[in-house]
């Protein structure tokens, strides 16, 4: 096996590499007995301090699990209203028999037609919203009371969108479209959006 012209060079730089490391070392190696004490890095003031930082946040660790408790209590207080499916269009379906159920409780009971069960979207990071579009011909009255009715129902939901039209000037009856939106969990939209192919 034959060296080339580059590796002699480089064999040559390594060899006076390695002789001017042995000559510092030599003289460093006489001078070091002389060399100062370097003072530890850590003294025993900056311990006590530390210990006395982790103390302090040790102590601060229960009122944390304190406020983490809380705060899931209250979520999984409010996310009690989200509407429960396993998919979607069950969630849609959910939200139509709420509104029917409102309506029939009104005096006179509301004759709800369903016009389009609009697609889902996200609501905020970790939510997801669905929404109905719902038509009846009513009284103002009757409107006014119907959307106070759905405001008292425990499910997260509301009204996104109120089209009045021209009412009878005898019977005062006018039509009303309605879109009104439910909360339900992310993951109900997200798997909406991949068989839709959006990618979510």
């Amino acid at each position: 096996m034959t060296i080339g012209d580059r590796d002699k060079r480089a064999l040559m730089i390594l060899g006076g590499a390695v002789v001017v490391w042995l000559v510092i070392w030599l003289t460093g190696s006489s001078s070091s007995s002389k060399a100062a004490v370097i003072a530890p890095v850590d003294t025993v003031e900056r311990a006590e301090k530390r210990l006395v930082d982790l103390r302090k946040t040790v102590a601060t660790v229960d009122g944390k699990e304190a406020a983490l408790k809380q705060a899931t209590a209250q979520l999984t207080e409010r996310e009690k209203g989200l509407i429960q499916a396993d998919t979607a269009a069950q969630a849609k379906e959910k939200l139509l028999q709420i509104i029917r159920k409102v309506a029939a409780t009104q005096a006179p009971p509301l004759d709800i037609r369903p016009q389009d069960l609009g697609a889902p979207k996200l609501f905020g990071d970790a939510y997801g919203e669905v929404n109905v579009t719902v038509a009846m011909d009513c009284r103002i009255d009757s409107v006014v009371n119907f959307l106070a009715s759905l405001t008292e129902q425990p499910e997260l939901i509301a009204t996104s969108e109120v089209r009045l039209g021209a009412a009878n000037a005898k019977t005062k009856i006018m039509p009303v479209r309605l879109t009104i939106s439910g909360i339900v969990p992310r993951h109900l939209v997200a798997s909406q959006a991949r068989k839709d192919g959006l990618g979510l």
